[in-house]
């Protein structure tokens, strides 16, 4: 047998080599899982929970109703942002409300300088918890080195608030402001095509404009005052200020930093604001000797409140009592058709988890907890079809409304049998629009240049190359205005209004809960607890259980969700306070990005409020 070549023997070791390789990543991975397996099942048996300690308020990241999918390598490796971290509401209420009734913890801290938002009305749920602890006469103090607005709020609610000699409490007010491109997309040569139906309709503003219309300042200013109204008011009672002291403190923010000589830790404790001035090690000497137990590092003894809640309730949400299930349904996110993981709300996924629940014999009712401004038209007549159904076989459904539910978020609600809302959500925006752009201007200036023939006059017409065809346009028109008609037909069946009511309130107006509870467009004010309740009422209940229902995930994918949540909470990875303050002025760019990743309704028609997330 001949010598294999010098050539063949360089590439068989090469080979060899890169099998070698392989086979050792393969193994070390194999080696990685098995050490993750051990630390998810056995490395992390629990310790028993301190007879004597403080419940800790520590959520990181963006309070949210519904988690998205985790990915265990994103939460093993870091997540690139703190704003991509998510926490319970449901899990901060639990375990707010667990803590109260348990002798073990005798009070409760809040740090919450990794909280990136959570918002008005969130924060309004979680106030209803916090005061309920309060009045066990268990105290409540938050600690922080310096303050975002929405943390203020959270904190607010605490019997004493210490800060950071360098710290601040930095309140600013709402606003809504946004970019506008008519004139950016006039020098690039790219035509954006507009329709809508409502005057009110801002969706499309920044395509057509170059700043916000009269009519959109109009209505925005009114829910933002209503909203920041709501909001110096929960801080004025919390910290028992003077009605106007919060505007007063925001309005004479440079003359106040002035007078104390640019202390601005000073000037919030000369307002009122915060009650002690504390750095880090006398922080905890005070908290220390309010809980009145140390752990073996010199802290005061506290228990994480995610820890918590999963050693008192480690097998979820499902709520004590007996009888029926009153079943909690979320959908948070944007509406999108087809099936999408948690996060967005599927049409076909939302739709089966209402069917399937509808279908159990011990679901004695429904609450639809609604956290979306919408999206796709066609995934909101599947979800809201579905909703008719359940309806239909007898089961009353409840919508509570989160911090927003607004267009194809009030399109799914409007048949309800009752509608709920928290004090500060946001809803109504009842229009319909399309968008979309052409690029024949642009491509022509590169010298680029499309032309050949179809066999109808329609054919080639959706192209992004070729002007927009007339009897497309009209087409899209007539759709935009049968979609807005239904709409309108669907509220007013739903709320009992005749058409003319509605239209009035439509065009596309967005609504504080406020002022849509005084127009018919909502039943009541209140928490998810509220609609809860009222849904049981319905059902003729006097006993029963809340189950919260969780999205269908294969045991692949729940294994992999709870892996990744357990890594999460092993602590490898901790947002800095900065970067926390990076993510929040991000995220309206995420926002944007998402915005334009959402438009996938197969008709281009979309009942979408964008601007409404802007302040809550």
């Amino acid at each position: 047998m001949s010598k294999p070549s010098l050539l063949r023997r360089i590439f068989g070791a090469i080979w060899n080599g890169i099998t070698r390789i392989r086979l050792a990543l393969s193994n070390i991975l194999f080696l990685v899982m098995l050490v993750l397996l051990y630390l998810f099942f056995v490395g992390g048996a629990p310790e028993p929970l301190p007879k004597k300690a403080a419940l800790l308020l520590n959520p990181a990241g963006v309070v949210v109703d519904q988690k998205s999918q985790a990915d265990p390598l994103q939460a093993m490796l870091g997540s690139p942002s703190p704003a991509d971290q998510e926490v319970l509401l449901q899990d901060i209420i639990a375990a707010i409300d667990t803590a109260a009734k348990d002798p073990a913890i005798n009070s409760l801290v809040m740090e919450l300088d990794y909280l990136v938002y959570v918002g008005l009305s969130k924060t309004q749920e979680i106030a209803r918890a916090l005061e309920a602890f309060s009045a066990t006469g268990k105290p409540i103090v938050a600690v922080g080195d310096y303050y975002t607005q929405d943390q203020y709020l959270l904190a607010s609610h605490a019997d004493a608030i210490l800060m950071h000699p360098m710290g601040a409490v930095g309140l600013e007010g709402y606003s809504s402001y946004r970019n506008y491109f008519r004139e950016a997309l006039a020098k690039l040569s790219v035509n954006m095509h507009v329709f809508r139906a409502g005057e009110y309709k801002s969706a499309a503003e920044p395509f057509l404009r170059d700043d916000m219309s009269p009519e959109e300042k109009k209505v925005t200013e009114r829910w933002l005052q209503l909203l920041w109204r709501q909001y110096t008011a929960m801080v004025e009672r919390g910290r028992d200020l003077s009605a106007g002291a919060v505007d007063a403190y925001v309005n004479q923010y440079a003359s106040g930093m002035a007078t104390h000589g640019g202390d601005s830790a000073q000037m919030a404790m000369q307002a009122g604001l915060v009650d002690e001035i504390y750095h880090h090690s006398e922080a905890n000497q005070y908290l220390a000797e309010m809980v009145g137990a140390t752990d073996e590092d010199g802290l005061y003894e506290a228990v994480q409140f995610e820890h918590y809640l999963f050693r008192k309730h480690p097998l979820g949400h499902l709520g004590d009592g007996e009888g029926q299930r009153i079943a909690v349904i979320t959908a948070r996110g944007n509406m999108l058709p087809g099936e999408q993981p948690p996060g967005n709300i599927g049409a076909d996924t939302l739709a089966q988890q209402i069917r399937v629940t509808a279908e159990e014999e011990d679901v004695a009712a429904i609450v639809l907890r609604i956290d979306s401004g919408g999206g796709s038209v066609f995934a909101a007549e599947v979800i809201r079809q579905q909703l008719l159904e359940a309806r239909a076989s007898g089961l009353p459904v409840v919508v509570s409304m989160g911090s927003l539910a607004a267009s194809g978020g009030y399109y799914i609600a409007a048949e309800a049998d009752e509608i709920w809302a928290t004090p500060a959500t946001l809803t109504g925006s009842i229009g319909v629009f399309a968008a979309f752009p052409t690029l024949e201007e642009l491509l022509q200036r590169l010298g680029v240049y499309t032309d050949g023939v179809g066999t109808t006059e329609l054919a080639g017409s959706l192209r992004l190359d070729r002007p927009l065809n007339p009897q497309i346009a009209a087409s899209i028109t007539h759709a935009i205005d049968f979609t807005y008609r239904k709409f309108l037909q669907i509220v007013a069946e739903g709320r009992d209004m005749s058409l003319e009511e509605v239209d009035a309130l439509a065009r596309g107006r967005v609504w504080s809960a406020e002022d849509a509870l005084e127009h018919g467009l909502l039943d009541g004010l209140g928490s998810l607890e509220d609609a809860i309740e009222v849904a049981a009422a319905r059902a003729d209940l006097k006993e029963y259980r809340v189950d919260y229902i969780e999205p269908y995930r294969s045991p692949r994918e729940l294994l992999l969700q709870q892996l990744a949540e357990r890594l999460g909470n092993l602590g490898w990875w901790r947002p800095s306070a900065a970067t926390v303050g990076l993510s929040g002025l991000l995220r309206p760019v995420a926002q944007a990005a998402a915005e334009i990743g959402s438009l996938q309704d197969p008709a281009h028609l979309y009942m979408r409020c964008i601007s409404c997330g802007s302040a809550n």
